[in-house]
């Protein structure tokens, strides 16, 4: 094995792609304070539970500087950009059927313009923890099975509107955090906890059961998405698309059945609560 100093891109096989990363409210990818654009990051970022009351309102100020983060990704090198599109950006109020926002659609066309002008392959996640706040008012988001049709619906138009251009689809991004830290561990947005806890600006979710009625409307709203791009995308714009998931992992100590088993119950509480297993 050489040493560190032999490491270098070219240690990696040729096709590997080499890229950064972000998510659209942890780099602040619009310029709107109106509550018709808000998503849920935003409503638990100005609350009572963040005791210093730090939040997202600039970041890094993406919006208006991401030619040059663009630049700087060009001059390191990079193959990619993953980003992910805010929901309530390009649909205010969560549903195509109440209206797009045109302003939206244009910053997102005008990013993924630049990325490629500048040599930069777009990942675009269409879900990163994000759900409009006027679905989390109006049937409580992810908690609801109307969630599914609506993202889809929104799916559908950043298909519609960026597919021509964009070859790499994530459908969520990693699923487990969302749903275990917004509705069990009340860490993330929304804020819903599984145990009674001294904060009144947490909700109690009774009966530890949201977290798996979360998963599986996720599950859901994934295996949508990619069936309709599938079915109406993929053979005239010739694009992936898959999901972005996320875990611990052991290796058991020895081979023994009860080392055996105690890696495979650990990894189904974080992996098998949405990866299943396929023939």
């Amino acid at each position: 094995m050489g040493s560190i100093d032999d490491f270098s891109r070219y240690s990696f096989p040729d096709d590997f792609v080499f890229g950064t990363s972000s998510s659209a409210y942890q780099v602040k990818q619009t310029n709107m304070v109106e509550d018709r654009l808000y998503g849920t990051l935003f409503t638990e970022e100005h609350t009572e539970r963040i005791n210093d009351h730090s939040n997202g309102n600039v970041a890094v100020d993406f919006y208006h500087r991401y030619k040059e983060d663009v630049q700087r990704m060009k001059e390191m090198g990079m193959d990619a950009f993953r980003f992910s599109i805010s929901w309530s950006r390009v649909l205010p109020h969560g549903r195509l059927s109440a209206g797009v926002n045109e302003e939206g659609i244009k910053f997102y066309n005008d990013l993924i313009d630049d990325l490629l002008k500048n040599g930069l392959q777009p990942y675009v996640t269409l879900f990163h923890w994000d759900t409009p706040q006027a679905l989390e008012d109006k049937y409580g988001g992810f908690l609801s099975p109307n969630i599914v049709n609506d993202f889809r619906d929104f799916v559908d138009l950043c298909f519609q509107k960026f597919g021509d251009r964009v070859k790499k689809w994530i459908t969520l991004n990693e699923p487990w955090m969302f749903s275990v830290q917004g509705y069990d561990m009340g860490t993330m947005a929304p804020g819903r906890i599984s145990v009674v806890v001294n904060d009144p600006h947490r909700s109690l979710n009774t009966g530890a059961t949201e977290v798996y009625t979360v998963s599986h409307h996720l599950l859901l709203a994934h295996a949508a998405a990619v069936k309709l791009y599938k079915e109406k995308y993929q053979s005239c714009q010739g694009g992936q698309i898959g999901i972005t998931l996320v875990s611990h992992w052991f290796e058991p100590y020895s081979n023994s059945e009860a080392d055996q088993n105690a890696t495979k119950r650990s990894l189904d509480f974080m992996l098998g609560l949405v990866h299943g297993s396929f023939n």
